[in-house]
């Protein structure tokens, strides 16, 4: 990998994720990059001003926080096939990010990116763009929007709690309408999210797959689906006539949505691509150790396998 053009996003309002941010960038231009350094947050979005400003391509993304900063990240670069290298820096969960405790210097990192000694983890997204009138027509009535979770559609509302009734197509049929808290569409990197909350399943990141859960339905029947990846979902709100059903993705608001209006969810064309450092990367650990399964509570070595 080369490392001439390399941009490094900092979560936003965190002391330690910003110092590290300026620690990389240092070590990165004694290298010979050339770096460019902003906070992401709630009201901080540098990619647009990155991607704009710079001629050459960019050869790396460093994300420094924790899952909310990698999705980010993923949403803004995906397009542009930008090589993602999350480290949980200052966050939380960090299902997406390498962990910082176990990064001992980051010289070391550059050096290993330079060589090759690394490997590249590519993860399915959604892309969504509203229409308006029946399923046939393809005229967008929105901006396209892109998920590395999952795209949720439900109501807001600053005044009360309000039941949604969507209606869902895949691939042109109608399959059925879900009264309730909204409706969740995800990938599944998405599905250790939002959607395993709502009772979703847990689905390999390996696998290329759309997982529809509702979010606490009124009919114990309404159960949720995995679909292929070709798959075409059509989310069309009904009796909504205040216009609160909304497009959220990854969390974030996206647009809103009206009746006579659809949203189409679908499999976007390009993948987020994150860099993977530990030679023993384990999805399965991962997975014990952030939802604390039993086994993970212990230091987890199967020795309870071993014969008397």
């Amino acid at each position: 990998m080369e490392l001439k053009q390399v941009i490094i996003v900092y979560r936003a309002g965190s002391k330690v994720s910003k110092n590290c941010a300026d620690k990389c960038a240092r070590q990165l231009e004694a290298l010979g990059a050339k770096v460019m350094m902003g906070p992401n947050g709630v009201e901080d979005n540098p990619y647009p001003v990155f991607l704009e400003s710079t001629a050459t391509p960019i050869d790396l993304a460093v994300v420094l926080g924790g899952d909310g900063t990698a999705l980010s990240a993923a949403r803004h670069l995906a397009a542009d096939d930008i090589p993602i290298l999350a480290v949980n820096v200052g966050g939380h969960l960090g299902f997406l990010a390498e962990s910082s405790d176990e990064i001992d210097e980051f010289e070391q990192v550059w050096a290993r990116l330079l060589g090759d000694r690394f490997a590249v983890q590519q993860r399915m997204m959604l892309e969504a763009r509203a229409h308006k009138g029946a399923s046939g027509n393809i005229e967008p009535v929105s901006d396209r929007y892109f998920a590395l979770n999952e795209m949720c559609v439900k109501p807001a509302s600053p005044n009360r709690m309000i039941t949604s009734i969507l209606e869902i197509e895949i691939d042109g049929e109608v399959v059925d309408q879900y009264q309730g808290d909204g409706l969740l569409i995800s990938t599944p990197t998405g599905s250790t999210g939002y959607t395993v909350s709502a009772n979703g399943p847990i689905v390999h990141p390996g696998m290329h797959a759309i997982i529809v859960t509702p979010i606490c339905p009124m009919s114990l029947s309404s159960r949720p689906v995995v679909l292929p990846p070709g798959s075409t979902v059509s989310v069309w709100p009904l009796k909504d006539t205040e216009g609160n059903t909304k497009l959220w993705t990854d969390g974030v608001l996206g647009t809103a949505i009206w009746p006579g209006q659809r949203v189409d969810i679908r499999t976007a064309r390009h993948p987020a691509k994150f860099i993977i450092l530990r030679e023993d990367h384990s999805y399965y650990r991962t997975l014990r150790n952030k939802l604390q399964w039993a086994g993970a509570r212990i230091n987890y070595r199967n020795d309870h396998r071993q014969a008397l």
